[in-house]
Order: structure tokens, then C-alpha cells, then sequence
């Protein structure tokens, strides 16, 4: 944004004290980086939105991994079998560093082999969304894998949404997006 000083306007014409009309130009980026401000935040809304339809029904489908050891199993014997990856943590979590080498790990395995993955900062409502198992406790929510049988693949319009939010994230070098899920 630049500011520019305009003595000779023909409203300087009008003023009998010599005041300076300050005229402000914004650059075409400065104008586009607003609006993409807005479309951000609507991509980020939607993503949310779809993240959530995702997880009820791949949970209602019975195709949800839950837990950081679980996840990792499955990566191990199936890979192929994994759809979408969810990262959670919150500030609690933030300085454990096993829980980072997981993720790191779980990352890279999941950019070997073509594996969407997001972050969730709200591990508790993440975790309401996939529950307390059979027994009543709840589950490590830190890492949740969405699964689909390699032999009859899984079809959601969420994670199409979701396979575009990310598509679309990584062509502006953002890797791993954030996601914020809708409030309840």
C-alpha cells in the first residue's frame, strides 16, 4: 500500500489552507490477497466441515483407525488400505517428542505413498467425533486413519472434497494443512 500526496487535485481547489489530499493505492496483489484472505477462510470452513461428514461415516462404514500404534500397524500391513491420514494435538501435546517422531514418521510415510494427511488443533472435539470405544474409554485420537478395502474401494464426496482441500494446500507449499473443525 502506498500512500501518495496530491497537491495539485482539483479539490485542493476548494480548501483555503494549503492541505494536502493523501491519496491511497493498493497494488493489484494487495487487492487479490484480501480476497484470497476470504477464500481461505471459506476453503478452511468447508474443510472442516467435510473432515467431519468424513470421520462420521467412515466410523458409521466401521473404516476408521484410531490411536498412534493402531495406525501405525495398519500402515505396516496394509498401506494400501489407507485413504486419509488426520494428525491431532494440542498445546499439551505440543513438547512431547515421541509424539512428534510419530507424526514425522507417519508423514513421511504418508508422502511415500500418495496418502493425504491434515492437522487438527482440537484433539478433544476430534475426539468426540470418533468416540470412546466398546469398553467406554476414549481413544488416542492423535492419529486417525481413514481405510477403505483395497478390493472394493470406499467413495465419499467428503474426501473428494478433502483430496482437493489437500491438492490444492500443497500446490501452495503448505504440505500438511490444518484444519479447524466446525463448532458444535
Amino acid at each position: 500500500m502506498r500512500l501518495l500526496r496530491d497537491t495539485h487535485s482539483p479539490f485542493s481547489a476548494y480548501c483555503k489552507s494549503p492541505i494536502a489530499l493523501w491519496i491511497i493505492t493498493m497494488t493489484l496483489e494487495e487487492i487479490s490477497g484480501q480476497e484470497n484472505t476470504m477464500e481461505n477462510a471459506d476453503r478452511m470452513q468447508s474443510a472442516g466441515a467435510a473432515l467431519e461428514e468424513l470421520l462420521v461415516a467412515a466410523k458409521k462404514q466401521d473404516y476408521l483407525t484410531v490411536g498412534v500404534y493402531e495406525s501405525a500397524k495398519v500402515m505396516n500391513v496394509d498401506p494400501d488400505s489407507v485413504a486419509f491420514c488426520v494428525l491431532a494435538t494440542d498445546e499439551e501435546y505440543e513438547c512431547d517428542i515421541a509424539l512428534q517422531i510419530h507424526f514425522t514418521l507417519i508423514q513421511a510415510f504418508c508422502f511415500d505413498n500418495d496418502i493425504n494427511v491434515v492437522r487438527v488443533n482440537d484433539i478433544e472435539r476430534l475426539a468426540d467425533l470418533v468416540s470412546a470405544d466398546e469398553t467406554g474409554e476414549s481413544k488416542d485420537a492423535h492419529c486417525i486413519l481413514v481405510t477403505s478395502p483395497s478390493a472394493n474401494p470406499w467413495k465419499d464426496p467428503a474426501l473428494d472434497k478433502l483430496s482437493l482441500f489437500c491438492e490444492e494446500s500443497r500446490s501452495v507449499y503448505d504440505w500438511v494443512p490444518t484444519i479447524t473443525l466446525p463448532e458444535r
